[in-house]
């Protein structure tokens, strides 16, 4: 459940919560563009899957929906609005992110760590309440980290660590939802754990925005995905007509075979 008196950012614009348009990043100069007049629209309320080599910006291109990067060039709209427009706290309000990797500098227990993601409801220097701490036990809960909440967070598991990530931003109750790599951690177990839970949020309404190198797991989440290559963006569309084999050997410079397994879609370098 989200804070009472949140934007319901579904029900506006079109069906695209997210709006990207002629994007162009560089961390080195106009010269060196990581992204290079990218376009893009997030439809809302599914799940979308980035997939694409290394190095074809994926997870910059999370950094710069999230706001912490900016573009050079181009534009992101969040629910009609430039993402610019919104500010910190109202941008921490709606976007949540789990990175695929996260330096915690303090020995934090597990609950203080999930406790995080309720920072953009507190005011400066206000501890969290009840309705925080218990919306941090509800995440747990979901990810099924609730019995080591009063485990130092350094004493878990890679996967462990991960899942507490997840729980964080499940505490934030963002609207949008980038997720960069979200099972590269995680045991076979574990991953089916994260695809039902991303599969209830999304039918929950959260919009869901992952990054992934397993076409397999796109293919079994996700709803909508994305080839990218070279920091453009090659096709975009409904799963079933993106990843196909045509497409996505382009995408990945080598032979793939796509097959139908029970009704699912099996991917395969040949």
């Amino acid at each position: 459940m989200r804070e009472a008196g949140s934007e319901n950012l579904g029900n506006r614009g079109t069906g695209a919560i997210l709006a990207v348009s002629g994007l162009t990043f560089s961390y080195d100069g106009p010269g060196h563009a990581v992204l290079r007049d990218l376009s893009l629209e997030v439809p809302t309320g599914a799940v979308t899957a980035i997939l694409g080599p290394n190095g074809s910006g994926k997870t910059t291109l999370l950094r710069l929906l999230l706001g912490v990067l900016h573009p050079a060039a181009g534009q992101i709209r969040l629910a009609g609005r430039p993402l610019a427009s919104y500010s910190r706290r109202e941008r921490s309000q709606l976007l949540g992110l789990v990175p695929q990797d996260e330096h915690i500098p303090f020995d934090f227990s597990v609950l203080e760590y999930v406790l995080l993601g309720r920072a953009p409801y507190l005011g400066p220097l206000q501890m969290p309440g009840e309705a925080d701490r218990q919306a941090a036990l509800v995440a747990l809960h979901t990810v099924g980290l609730e019995a080591l909440q009063g485990r130092a967070l350094p004493s878990l598991s890679g996967g462990e660590r991960q899942l507490a990530t997840v729980a964080r931003a499940l505490a934030q109750q963002p609207h949008v939802l980038l997720l960069d790599e979200p099972t590269a951690h995680l045991d076979l177990s574990n991953q089916g754990r994260l695809l039902t839970i991303l599969r209830h949020l999304a039918t929950q309404g959260t919009t869901l925005v992952l990054t992934t190198h397993d076409p397999n797991l796109a293919a079994a989440v996700a709803g909508f995905a994305v080839l990218m290559r070279s920091g453009q963006v090659l096709v975009a569309g409904p799963t079933e007509t993106t990843l196909t084999a045509e497409k996505l050997s382009a995408t990945y410079d080598a032979p793939v075979r796509v097959f139908q397994v029970d009704g699912r879609r099996l991917i395969l370098l040949s």
